[in-house]
């Protein structure tokens, strides 16, 4: 069996079609009607995500805003009624990977599905500075900028791995579809520039003057940030960007236990 999907729509006929198909296609597929539902993705770990019928863009801002869980960097797949290009954009605007119109195809669907994973497959490549301003961990598809751990979507990160791959080069928007959408459909030049301004939000110290992706104007785009790698060979690496990142996962999954553990108190005295 292959990777884990889970799949959320409010229609449960639609939610057996779904499912027929992914598992036709060699998906191990677990199905939700409710978005709370996706709670299980804590310790079930999906590779992707469908969410279908019933959910709004506000609905997929949720799903990202689930962080905590690590649900920002599973790829995400919308499948939508309505195929105007307005709808299309708000989606992929407000988190989304890639979007499917029905009604579905079963191959479509299944290529669709195969080429996110395939993209998102992270890279390894092992490289460290202590003078970096980011730190891109390709094999658990982290970003910690100053030691800091940053969320980012599948795709943001996408975008900066390539960016920061090509430091000092110019990038129009068309480049950047070609190079890091690849062959999703309904996307435009405005896409890369909702991206671009949601990862500067994230690591710009000042957004209004951004210093690390820079815009050339009448081009495109130039990262200049400092970068250093790490990847699975490099978890041993005794640098001060790897030791940074290491101490935050350590304070993270810290404060994950503790925050399970007042759970697990609570319900206790609830429950007495």
């Amino acid at each position: 069996m292959g990777p884990l999907i889970f799949v959320l729509d409010k229609q449960p006929q639609m939610t057996q079609v779904i499912r027929e198909y992914l598992e036709q296609a060699g998906y191990k597929v677990h199905a939700f009607s409710e978005l709370e539902s996706i709670s299980e993705a804590i310790v079930k770990s999906p590779a992707l995500i469908v969410l279908g019928s019933g959910f709004s863009e506000k609905d997929i801002s949720s799903v990202r805003f689930l962080g905590t869980n690590g649900l920002e960097k599973i790829p995400l797949v919308v499948l939508l009624d309505d195929a105007s290009e307005q709808r299309r954009l708000a989606v992929l605007e407000a988190g989304a990977d890639d979007c499917v119109v029905k009604p579905l195809l079963p191959r479509e669907l299944a290529a669709r599905v195969q080429a996110i994973l395939r993209r998102s497959a992270p890279p390894q490549v092992t490289e460290c500075s202590d003078n970096a301003d980011m730190v891109i961990d390709t094999w658990s598809m982290k970003l910690l900028v100053h030691g800091i751990e940053v969320p980012t979507t599948t795709l943001e990160f996408r975008l900066i791995e390539y960016l920061a791959r090509h430091r000092g080069q110019v990038f129009t928007r068309d480049l950047l579809l070609d190079a890091v959408w690849g062959e999703m459909q309904f996307i435009t030049p405005r896409s890369v520039d909702a991206c671009i301004r949601r990862i500067r939000e994230k690591i710009e110290p000042d957004r209004s003057k951004p210093t690390l992706l820079r815009t050339v104007r009448g081009v495109g785009y130039r990262w200049d940030a400092r970068m250093a790698w790490k990847s699975a060979e490099s978890l041993n690496c005794d640098c001060h960007a790897c030791r940074t990142q290491t101490s935050a996962l350590r304070d993270t999954a810290l404060r994950s236990k503790a925050q399970s553990s007042r759970r697990a108190l609570v319900s206790e005295r609830e429950s007495a």
